[in-house]
């Protein structure tokens, strides 16, 4: 297995959400992209998948040093050698004018990396946010940094792309919490402040024991619509500019909107089950999405 194929496997399986979005981004940007989001999901798996944080701590130290060989040049996990080879635009280091621009394009990108690392990283710290505020600090650390990454990879001023990839991906993020909630709450992670689940009296307890109530409902409506919200302000505020190059992230909000519309439907039946739209009924949302003008 090449890295093309580990990134594919790891980050866009048939069927998933995140296969449809990156199918629509322009064939040449596909594989940076397939790269970006496996390397997200390698980040996501040692902080969400792993019980021991001081496992999880020894495994993020291990990227750290990953993220620096790829700077450095010397790369040798699946995802960084893709990232290598696909960065600057894709280029092959056959020349010492390639092999610069490529050096030059993964040196731009060594801070947004170790920035999304950092976001991880506060899974092992915290596992519950006082208020939105914190919160926000993680949403802005891990999907506004992501988004970014995605953004530059085919925008046309990637210089400007983290002023509107920035709350587009906290969105995208915060939509991904609401449909996880109950697989983060059994895993001992709940993204919900503490101050409002007090406003709305409900409990850690009841996320954890899947217990349904009026008041659970009336929280999952307002995260719901916070969440939908922010969605819609951030696409409303993607340049026009840059509309026809984002297909991915157009595709990524079009499908968020549509599962939190399901969510909803379905009564915010989360703690139990995972909610997801089909593959057909995605295959059609992120097409229209990336087409739509």
């Amino acid at each position: 297995m090449n890295f093309d194929e580990y990134c594919q496997q790891k980050a866009a399986p048939p069927g998933s959400s995140s296969y449809y979005a990156l199918r629509q981004a322009p064939a040449g940007r596909q594989p940076l992209l397939t790269a970006l989001f496996a390397l997200r999901r390698e980040f996501e798996e040692t902080v969400k998948e792993t019980s021991d944080p001081t496992v999880g701590r020894t495994k993020l130290a291990w990227w750290q040093k990953e993220i620096a060989a790829l700077a450095a040049g010397t790369p040798s996990h699946p995802v960084s050698k893709a990232l290598a080879a696909h960065l600057g635009g894709g280029v092959k280091a056959t020349g010492a004018t390639e092999a610069a621009a490529t050096t030059a394009a993964i040196e731009a990108e060594y801070p947004a990396l170790q920035t999304l690392l950092a976001g991880f990283e506060m899974d092992l710290d915290q596992a519950r946010y006082l208020d939105y505020p914190n919160l926000r600090r993680y949403l802005q650390g891990v999907g506004g940094t992501f988004a970014t990454l995605v953004a530059r990879a085919t925008a046309q001023n990637p210089a400007q792309a983290a002023d509107w990839a920035t709350p587009l991906g906290q969105a995208l993020l915060q939509a991904q919490l609401v449909a996880e909630l109950g697989n983060d709450a059994r895993h001992g992670r709940i993204y919900i402040p503490i101050d409002e689940m007090q406003r709305f009296n409900v409990t850690a307890a009841d996320l954890i024991n899947r217990k349904y109530s009026d008041a659970f409902t009336e929280m999952m409506r307002f995260q719901t619509k916070r969440a939908r919200d922010a969605l819609n302000a951030a696409l409303a505020a993607l340049p026009a500019g840059e509309r026809r190059v984002q297909r991915t992230l157009r595709a990524q909000a079009a499908l968020a909107l549509a599962l939190l519309d399901e969510i909803e439907r379905d009564g915010y039946h989360v703690l139990h089950q995972s909610i997801a739209l089909t593959p057909i009924r995605k295959l059609w949302i992120a097409w229209r999405a990336a087409r739509q003008r």
